[in-house]
């Protein structure tokens, strides 16, 4: 991460209040999941599970990647954040809206303060979209990194004007469709076009470089990109416009693509020249692997089969999910104590390297911590999914309580890494190893 300078990053204050948010939110993500146990017995669209899926959209994920991007923008696309001011308003904007959005879809307040919150997120989404495009103008060397991120940042600006339209819609009724038929189109655009890109994007470029791996071949990225795309784009076309029913062959497209990336992965792991995996990049790997839940629940719910509507009501809450508390969660679970402690020690230590004895990236954070967080998450997760197919509410409750010890142990884990201060840093003593050798 030799690009991720003090001189080439952004403020640290930019940064890590981001984690500081995401990591609060999680944990409200996964206590209000234990007060909601009884909403999964009927339809998905509930208002306390509109509230858990966007305070896991946008309070959780959504947070944690705009911080992180923030960061390593220098180190994916080797070019200085455009600017640090928008931002920190970006960062205002979404926290509040956050917050505003989440109230009203707890009480079904579909008035002023969920048309303000609409706005202040969608105004976010603007101008940081704004501002990751101002950056990639920067680069010199254009790569499919560089794509996956911009298009996503595009298909992110897409998602938050049909969720604006939306909130507008709940009291003025003005789309010539039901509700229903746009959240479907607002949910795959969030997922597919937002997050995925987004993690296909910056995964190409952090996980050959944490595994010491240089694969060469990029057509399965360029691939994937354009069936992912082509698979969003046709979708979104024909739900809009044409109703064909041909959800089917767009979802292929995009899981075509998927399979692209984890070829590159999988290239990117036998490559490797760092053969002893720690916590963080095994946990992306379990991410990884709960992606194939979504993949292969995206065709049973978009198919039509002739399923009981019961069971196909508890499909679509674990699609959801398995997306959300599956997948995303996941990755940002390993990822961060890859790129937090260092991005907290590089704006701690680097003027003192090699002139005192620092403690490491790794030294700043709770293995023990993160070891038993990734046993909670992992069952509470596999508890979740399986109450919600068997309709099991105290099989539910059990998922949410460890979810919400899982939270727990990560921000705790978040805070003890954020408030790291520098003690006394004791010198080197080259001149007394120097006189020992004269001697």
């Amino acid at each position: 991460m030799s690009a991720a300078t003090v001189s080439n990053s952004p403020s640290k204050w930019l940064v890590l209040p981001h984690y500081a948010f995401a990591a609060v939110s999680f944990v409200v993500l996964c206590l209000l999941l234990v007060f909601s146990v009884d909403a999964f017995g009927g339809h998905y669209f509930h208002p306390k599970l509109l509230t858990l899926t966007h305070v896991a959209a946008l309070g959780w994920a959504t947070m944690i990647i705009f911080g992180s991007l923030y960061q390593l923008l220098p180190v994916v696309l080797e070019v200085r954040l455009y600017s640090d001011r928008l931002g920190m308003l970006a960062f205002a904007l979404l926290s509040t809206g956050t917050i505003l959005l989440s109230v009203s879809f707890w009480n079904f307040w579909v008035g002023e303060t969920m048309h303000i919150a609409a706005c202040l997120l969608f105004t976010s989404f603007l101008l940081f979209g704004y501002n990751v495009v101002q950056t990639a103008r920067q680069v010199k060397k254009w790569g499919v990194e560089a794509d996956f991120i911009v298009t996503s940042v595009v298909w992110l600006v897409a998602t938050g004007f049909v969720g604006l339209l939306m909130a507008l819609n709940f009291q003025y009724a003005f789309l010539p469709k039901e509700h229903l038929h746009y959240l479907q189109l607002h949910a795959h655009l969030g997922m597919a076009g937002w997050f995925l890109l987004l993690i296909v994007g910056v995964g190409s470029k952090l996980i050959p470089m944490f595994l010491l791996s240089h694969p060469e071949n990029t057509k399965g990225l360029h691939l994937a990109y354009y069936l992912i795309n082509g698979g969003l784009v046709l979708f979104a076309a024909d739900h809009l416009f044409l109703q064909t029913g041909y959800n089917a062959i767009y979802a292929a497209l995009v899981v075509a693509g998927i399979g692209g990336f984890l070829h590159f992965v999988y290239q990117a792991k036998t490559f490797a020249k760092r053969l002893d995996i720690d916590l963080g990049m095994k946990q992306t790997f379990v991410a990884l692997a709960l992606l194939l839940l979504p993949v292969v629940l995206v065709f049973v719910v978009t198919l039509q089969l002739d399923i009981p509507q019961r069971l196909m009501s508890a499909l679509y809450l674990v699609y959801g999910l398995s997306m959300f508390f599956g997948f995303v969660s996941a990755l940002i679970l390993g990822q961060t104590f890859k790129t937090l402690p260092f991005i907290v020690w590089m704006h701690s230590y680097e003027d003192h390297v090699g002139r005192f004895k620092t403690p490491l990236p790794k030294d700043l954070y709770s293995v023990a911590l993160l070891r038993w967080q990734n046993v909670a998450y992992l069952v509470g997760l596999i508890a979740l999914l399986a109450g919600v197919l068997l309709a099991e509410q105290l099989v539910i409750l059990l998922g949410a309580v460890l979810l919400s010890v899982a939270a727990v142990l990560y921000a705790s884990n978040v805070f003890k890494v954020l408030l790291h201060k520098v003690k006394d840093l004791k010198p080197f003593a080259y001149e007394n190893a120097g006189a020992g050798n004269h001697r």
